[in-house]
């Protein structure tokens, strides 16, 4: 890109194997598909490195002079995009771009132009109001979800069926109910920790691969529980979300393959269950529909779809991308551990939201298509264009975030965009707020010296549009003691 990394703080741009491709084709996932500033000096805010390039209005990351739009959807933009942003933000706030899949679409990249899209009513989330529809068919959305007849979720669906939806789903995610799956979600963490350790038979150096045996099966077998998944099917829910997330790559068209069986399991799950209603959701969502909510089988099985595919892997990226930065900000770690140490869970929390903010796991919020023509950012929307807010570059918008490039776990004032704003904020939030402080507080506890076992340069991010995630974290460990 030219100028450096200084966006995420992580260091150099990554090289990928020469091999490598960005999965620009049918199995691309829209929704999935330098100069580090120094660690903070705790308490007091770090001041920023002497003689940087110009930076964009209150010391963001540097901002080259006005040029040639920077690259877009390469795979080195995905290793490092916040410097691009930093120039749309600055040049270009709100910017039409044709995708690696040929679809024409408006990035929005400013905090408040990102705040005001993400509320308002104009700018619709079914896609019908799609203006290239024809064209744009199977290019928008989750890859396989129309050929497998699961539209009609939260993501697709605007008022009035998007509040009577979102209000039957909302029970399972009430403060209550979160808080009394916590035991839960900490047996998992433990367990996974395990199986971590006793592979490692007695060696005195550890090794593992992060993404594939922690941050991954965690929110999958999480919300397999939440749904009411039988444990012996869970496995089978596993190997298809992997493939839907492309964890290791895999054949074309395997996306859309993944996505028939789980619906089609989805659907036989709901008629067991019509005979043996337990205390999940999908027993939820059928008693529901049993008393007028006037659900359709449909209609729960894209749900529980969605729970399922929005349920994991926001929460992989968050526990991926936040151990990534923690081990990449050893001052910043070793605060954090020190505080879990001592039995206070405050800087936890803020430590959570702020890794959100930092490198948060949802990159571009999901499609939305103006119903009318509007304004945005002084650029004028057409009725029926595709707009996509970039929340990770909203996120580091220096005009509303005191030193945006910085990591700080004790930052306060941090509204940030991570899971959403307005009537489409993200439902799973308290859950995977939840996994997330569970998850890293148990890593830091139990493997308290984890580090990396890979250069910066070494780590592949996955390609897609919407999600922001490794594909693999290798670190090293000592071992618990048996």
């Amino acid at each position: 890109m030219g100028w450096g990394g200084c966006g995420t703080g992580y260091g150099r741009e990554v090289q990928h194997k020469p091999d490598a491709q960005p999965e620009t084709g049918s199995d691309a996932h829209p929704e999935t598909g330098s100069d580090a500033r120094p660690e903070p000096r705790l308490p007091a805010r770090p001041e920023a490195p002497a003689g940087p390039p110009p930076a964009d209005a209150a010391g963001g990351c540097p901002v080259p002079a006005a040029g040639p739009v920077p690259a877009l959807f390469s795979w080195e933009f995905a290793a490092d995009p916040y410097p691009a942003y930093a120039w749309l933000r600055e040049h270009a706030p709100v910017h039409r771009t044709r995708l690696p899949s040929g679809v024409e679409a408006w990035l929005v990249t400013r905090y408040p132009d990102a705040r005001q899209a993400l509320a308002d009513a104009r700018l619709s989330k079914n896609p019908v109001h799609h203006s290239d529809a024809a064209d744009g068919k199977g290019k928008t959305g989750i890859p396989g979800e129309r050929g497998a007849n699961l539209m009609t979720h939260l993501l697709n669906i605007d008022p009035p069926d998007h509040t009577r939806l979102r209000r039957l789903v909302s029970k399972a995610f009430t403060p209550r109910r979160v808080a009394a799956f916590a035991p839960r979600i900490q047996e998992l963490t433990d367990q996974l920790i395990d199986a971590m350790v006793e592979k490692q038979h007695g060696a005195q150096r550890g090794s593992a691969d992060l993404i594939h045996e922690f941050a991954f099966p965690l929110p999958i077998y999480a919300i397999c529980d939440l749904l009411g998944v039988p444990p012996e099917d869970q496995d089978d829910f596993r190997d298809w979300a992997g493939m839907m997330i492309r964890h290791g790559g895999g054949p074309r068209g395997g996306v859309a393959r993944a996505v028939k069986k789980m619906r089609a399991y989805l659907a036989e799950l709901i008629h067991r269950k019509r005979a043996d209603l337990g205390d999940d959701l999908i027993s939820g969502l059928i008693r529901a529909s049993d008393h007028g909510e006037h659900l359709t089988e449909n209609e729960a099985a894209a749900m529980a779809f969605i729970l399922l595919f929005a349920g994991f892997e926001t929460t992989v990226n968050l526990i991926g991308n936040g151990a990534y930065a923690l081990l990449r900000h050893p001052a910043q770690r070793e605060l954090l551990q020190k505080s879990i140490a001592a039995g206070d869970t405050e800087l936890l929390g803020t430590a959570v939201e702020e890794l959100l903010r930092y490198d948060g796991p949802v990159e571009l919020a999901t499609w939305r298509y103006a119903t009318r023509e509007l304004t945005l950012g002084g650029q004028r929307i057409a009725e029926g264009d595709p707009v996509l807010v970039v929340l990770a570059a909203a996120d580091r918008d220096p005009a509303r975030f005191e030193e945006p490039d910085v990591l700080d776990l004790t930052r306060r004032d941090n509204p940030h965009l991570g899971y959403g704003h307005g009537i489409h904020y993200c439902l799973g939030a308290p859950l995977a707020r939840l996994e997330g402080q569970t998850a890293l507080a148990t890593l830091l506890t139990r493997l308290p010296d984890l580090r990396l076992a890979a250069e910066s340069d070494d780590l592949r991010w996955r390609g897609g549009l919407i999600m922001r995630g490794l594909r693999t974290l290798p670190v090293e460990f000592t071992p618990e003691p048996s």
